[in-house]
């Protein structure tokens, strides 16, 4: 079948899942490739009554986005998908004692997370408390120091600076002991948090989280930003309710999705519902540049372009990281706060330079850790490497790099002093916060929380073997329960030539992508390597044979050193079937249609 602009897709009946797609049960990245199903008709039926491509109707099919769906999903907007924020348990106590702090000039504290979510949903409720006459003070712990979440020195000394009330953001729901410490002190708390609970909560004025086991909202996806966004129109309302706009005007709330956007964004949620909402009007007001610390975060990251989801996600949330895993954990927090551009600009440049050497220092990690593992060759269902001092600032990003090159959840652990500090990563079905609570539960690590794709824990060193062993079974048992394999989902086939500016511009229109709208990827069947070349230090550029037409180039990252660029750097002119997705290239003024791959298969 052909698609506009003479797009080339290959009519590929799904062969049986035992075979994988084209015949592929294990890719050079060790992938089973599936095609992805979807009812024809209702393809037909999406493309005609939405006045869209073919290309899009399959592809919105293929997701399960049924007619009724469909509008809201290329066109979703908050008011059909921002939810009644009194739905959350706790939500409504937690909106109207703020409202009283506001209204009796009491001092609030915000307690956050130094990661991105955390630093997004801080300087969002200190926007918030600031627009509205309030007055607010922030504090990230530093993540060497003091680790994760609220502890009771910190809440002590918010108490002593006149603070009456703190918002612990993106963190608290498990701080039995911490904010037990702050409700004898005088100080009241409330919990804004998104990760997983349990049956026994802390005592708090609130703990409002959707992810807590007696909450029926039906949000748990929301990142803790969208969650704090959910309590400031709730705060809004109270405050609106109470008369407080008669002599003072009411703040815009939609001009914070900006902040939004890049906290749902880089926490990896599921964009669907008010996610999705979140991140499409976020993107149009990150668009205007209003906010000074996003501006000059842009600048400094050479964003000269409409923003989208993978700018957020690759150049602007790992420089707001970088701040909490190897420099000053507030700045990011300050970053999106400040109303200085000057301000903006230099903490921006601070922000860029940590992140350079947040990259040195995650190659370092990342290859020990490699090494260790390969060297171990043992046949376990996590991929478990401990390594002594090393950087906590990276071993997320290290634990999220191995399970992409070993297809399988993985935890690093930074082994400090007769105790390990670690983090791990999943893979979908397989639910790893679950289960690190389930060992601390059972008094195997000292502390330990997350949610299904990440977790972090503490671990006494004596222990390490027994919290591995643990999580080996418990994960398999999962893993062969559920029949989970790593496997990577193909939407269908191009030709070489089919990769174009126009099927890049149609796909457009299903953006956000993201974790529950996974972006488009197409297989590109029998192609030929034209020529294939290193850039940079571990990224493969390549071009395509393209009868009758211009090369295609493509680009491969972080591949070199692989099964993957290996065989295509050694192609000796073999054919290849390749997947990845089409992106557009700008360079020097131009922009040019680029596969992307993820992976191939060759031929032979």
């Amino acid at each position: 079948m052909t698609f506009q602009g003479a797009v080339s897709v290959a009519d590929l009946a799904s062969p049986p899942a035992s075979n994988g797609y084209l015949g592929v049960e294990k890719s050079l990245t060790g992938k089973f490739w599936l095609q992805r199903p979807l009812d024809e008709r209702l393809a037909l039926t999406l493309s005609q009554r939405l006045g869209v491509s073919e290309i899009i109707g399959r592809v919105l099919a293929s997701r399960d986005i049924g007619l009724d769906d469909a509008k809201g999903f290329m066109e979703p907007t908050l008011r059909d998908h921002l939810p009644n924020p009194s739905l959350l348990k706790d939500m409504d106590v937690a909106a109207k004692r703020l409202a009283g702090a506001i209204m009796q000039d009491e001092l609030i504290g915000i307690f956050g997370d130094y990661d991105v979510d955390g630093a997004t949903s801080s300087s969002l409720l200190a926007r918030m408390f600031k627009a509205v006459g309030g007055r607010s003070t922030t504090y990230i712990p530093d993540r060497i120091k003091e680790g994760y979440g609220p502890n009771g020195p910190a809440l002590l000394a918010m108490r002593k600076s006149g603070v009456s009330i703190a918002v612990t953001v993106d963190c608290g729901t498990m701080s039995h002991e911490p904010l037990d410490i702050a409700k004898k002190a005088g100080l009241d708390v409330i919990v804004v948090d998104h990760h997983a609970a349990e049956s026994d909560l802390p005592d708090a004025v609130a703990i409002v989280n959707p992810n807590r086991l007696d909450d029926e909202s039906g949000q748990g996806h929301l990142a803790a930003v969208g969650v704090a966004f959910l309590l400031v129109v709730a705060l809004n309302r109270v405050l609106r309710e109470a008369g407080w706009y008669k002599i003072r005007k009411e703040p815009n709330l939609t001009q914070w999705l900006d902040i939004v956007a890049l906290g749902t964004v880089c926490d990896v949620v599921a964009l669907k519902g008010a996610n999705r909402a979140f991140v499409r009007q976020g993107l149009k007001v990150m668009a205007q540049r209003q906010n000074p610390g996003l501006s000059a975060l842009a600048d400094v990251a050479g964003l000269d372009e409409q923003p989208g989801s993978f700018h957020l996600g690759f150049l602007m949330g790992p420089r707001v990281n970088a701040g909490g895993r190897i420099g000053l954990s507030e700045l990011g927090t300050r970053l999106l706060a400040t109303e200085d551009p000057a301000e903006a600009m230099e903490i921006a440049h601070r922000l860029d330079g940590f992140n350079a050497e947040r990259k040195e220092i995650e190659a370092q990690v990342l290859q020990q850790a490699i090494d260790a593992l390969e060297a171990e060759n043992a046949d376990r269902t996590t991929a478990f490497v401990a390594g002594k001092n090393w950087h906590p600032g990276v071993i997320g990003i290290v634990a999220s790099r191995l399970k992409d090159r070993f297809n399988r959840p993985a935890c690093v652990l930074s082994i400090d002093g007769d105790k390990a500090v670690g983090s791990g990563r999943s893979v979908v079905g397989v639910d790893l916060g679950a289960a690190v609570i389930a060992a601390r539960q059972l008094g195997l690590i000292e502390k330990g929380g997350g949610h299904q794709m990440a977790a972090g824990f503490t671990v006494q060193l004596e222990n390490l073997g027994i919290f591995r062993d643990f999580l080996d079974e418990r994960i398999g048992e999962r893993i062969a329960e559920a029949g989970i394999i790593p496997t990577l989902k193909i939407d269908g086939a191009l030709s070489a030539g089919g990769v174009s500016l126009h099927l890049i511009h149609e796909l457009e229109k299903l953006q956000p992508y993201g974790s529950g709208n996974a972006e488009p990827r197409f297989i590109i069947p029998n192609a030929r390597i034209a020529s294939a070349d290193v850039a940079g230090m571990d990224h493969l550029r390549f071009s395509l044979d393209n009868p009758g037409g211009y090369q295609t180039r493509g680009i491969a990252f972080r591949c070199m050193g692989s099964p993957l660029g290996d065989a295509l750097l050694n192609h000796n002119g073999k054919p290849f079937h390749l997947v990845g997705r089409v992106k557009i290239n700008r360079w020097q003024g131009r922009s040019y249609p680029q596969f992307q791959l993820d992976d191939a298969a060759p031929v032979w």
